[in-house]
């Protein structure tokens, strides 16, 4: 059979092993490729994600003696954003740092990664990891072809074109691009239309007016430049509905295939770096302020009254959606309840 270009490219995305020569003879090394959507910059300067990748890289990179690379793709630049977690699954690619809710249509539990007023402060978002519901998460993906290497969780806000959208009462008419399935059903319960686009669209739905509003992380809104479109802002920093798991993730088929010790070198390195993920997140979530207010927008925060509302609409759309899925999802969402 003659190969297709087709074929000849997934075989090469799927190959993660290259011969590195030194001293005159081959040597066997591994060659890994790290994929996300964001902007790409340096291990100091830029969106804090692509330099999460990067540090993740360079200490692989150190500890491993060289024999472990790990190769960063920013800005969808290896392959489209909403086509890595099924690349991931059938070790097509070898990692991402992914939003978990964006692959919601394949694997309907990650949902509960985006679930409205579910996670409203960081510290109930790094409980999960060790709690029931992070092990069931982490098992739940396992299954599906899925290692959790880095466990990373983002605050979100608002940015609006004209108007803020801070309580449920002023979603009323308006377009907006929440972020996951459920995010937006609370959203339509509130009165708005609804946009379903990845982050790194928002600029151009903004621009043309397709969107009224963008809910996404801090960073985000940062990296996307939303500030040059928006005359509002609604603050993540104080609390917030909208907290969204965005890990590493690793094709288990790549993982298994590799040696024990490296296979525990990617793990002890991605839990060493999840420090640095939320110190990073916060810090976005008061540099988007800053921005903001530097643009001309008005910054506005979001108060105890306000998130009550929303819980109150997420409760009776998006959470009993989602529970009513499948008894995994419902043993899920029973489980996140439980994290203070």
């Amino acid at each position: 059979m003659t190969p297709t270009r087709r074929s000849l490219v997934a075989a090469t995305l799927a190959a993660p092993v290259v011969l590195k020569f030194g001293l005159g003879s081959a040597q066997a090394a591994t060659t890994l490729k790290l994929s996300h959507q964001f902007p790409g910059g340096t291990i100091e300067e830029g969106d804090f994600r692509d330099r999460m990748c990067r540090k993740f890289a360079k200490i692989v990179n150190e500890r491993s003696k060289g024999a472990l690379e790990v190769q960063v793709y920013p800005g969808s630049s290896l392959m489209k954003t909403n086509a890595q977690f099924g690349a991931m699954r059938k070790g097509a690619l070898d990692m991402s740092l992914y939003p978990s809710p964006y692959a919601g249509g394949e694997v309907p539990e990650l949902n509960i990664g985006l679930m409205p007023a579910l996670v409203t402060s960081y510290a109930q978002a790094v409980a999960w990891k060790s709690a029931p519901v992070g092990r069931k998460l982490a098992e739940i993906l396992d299954a599906k072809g899925i290692i959790l290497v880095s466990w990373v969780w983002q605050a979100g806000g608002v940015a609006s074109r004209e108007r803020p959208l801070v309580a449920p009462a002023d979603a009323k008419g308006m377009k907006v691009r929440g972020g996951s399935r459920e995010m937006d059903m609370m959203m339509k319960e509130a009165g708005a239309a609804t946009l379903s686009i990845p982050s790194n669209e928002s600029y151009a739905a903004m621009q043309t007016g397709a969107c009224d509003a963008v809910i996404t992380s801090s960073t985000s809104l940062i990296s996307f430049r939303l500030e040059e479109l928006a005359k509002a802002l609604t603050s993540g920093r104080e609390r917030s509905y909208w907290f969204m798991l965005e890990p590493i993730m690793m094709s288990k088929t790549v993982f298994s295939g590799l040696p024990k010790d490296q296979q525990d070198l990617i793990m002890a390195v991605g839990t060493e770096l999840e420090s640095f993920g939320q110190a990073g997140a916060k810090e976005d979530d008061t540099r988007v302020e800053e921005i903001f207010t530097k643009a001309g927008a008005k910054v506005s925060q979001l108060d105890e009254k306000s998130l009550g509302q929303w819980r109150d609409l997420a409760r009776n759309t998006a959470w009993k959606d989602y529970a009513g899925k499948n008894a995994t999802c419902a043993e899920l969402l029973k489980l996140a309840e439980q994290v203070a």
